[in-house]
């Protein structure tokens, strides 16, 4: 994608498999009791791919991975007005929502890798993970993420078999 709709951040999202087809998942720590896959913005110039494989590294130190498929289009969401607000003071910018490419990993290496304060460049996101079915991933993501995680489990359901 060339063009960002206006007001829109870039993002990318990893759907991190295991050997056994179950989806890593892990508990916010500024949102009581919401479970995600990983994501996190796209740089200036930065190819998605590369950021998938960063912004995983930097959430969980999980680097033993390899890319079986993404998602075709980009997926959009608008953030609720209160998650708006609270993020327009933690990021220093008004983004509507986010617009983001879907990757599906493959996680080659064992769980002591999984550390969730991550490569040690960001602050920790996490507090606890799991590896989930497809059904939990939906169940427990913040109602306004059910939408695009539906569309992810639909697009990858070919691997999740």
């Amino acid at each position: 994608m060339d063009y960002t709709p206006q007001g829109y951040r870039r993002n990318v999202g990893v759907c991190l498999i295991n050997p056994y087809k179950k989806i890593f998942a892990a508990s916010r720590l500024d949102i009581n009791s919401a479970w995600q896959m990983p994501q996190g913005g796209v740089d200036d110039g930065e190819d998605p791919r590369s950021a998938a494989i960063r912004e995983l590294r930097e959430d969980t130190g999980v680097s033993s991975v390899e890319i079986v498929a993404e998602v075709p289009y980009w997926l959009t969401f608008d953030f609720p007005p209160e998650v708006r607000e609270k993020l327009k003071h933690l990021w220093e910018s008004d983004w509507k929502g986010q617009v983001q490419k879907w990757f599906l990993l493959k996680f080659t290496g064992t769980d002591e890798e999984i550390n969730l304060l991550g490569d040690g460049t960001e602050k920790a996101e996490f507090g606890k993970w799991s590896w989930m079915s497809p059904e939990q991933i939906v169940e427990l993501a913040v109602d306004f993420k059910k939408p695009i995680y539906k569309e992810v489990m639909t697009a990858f359901s070919p691997y999740l078999q």
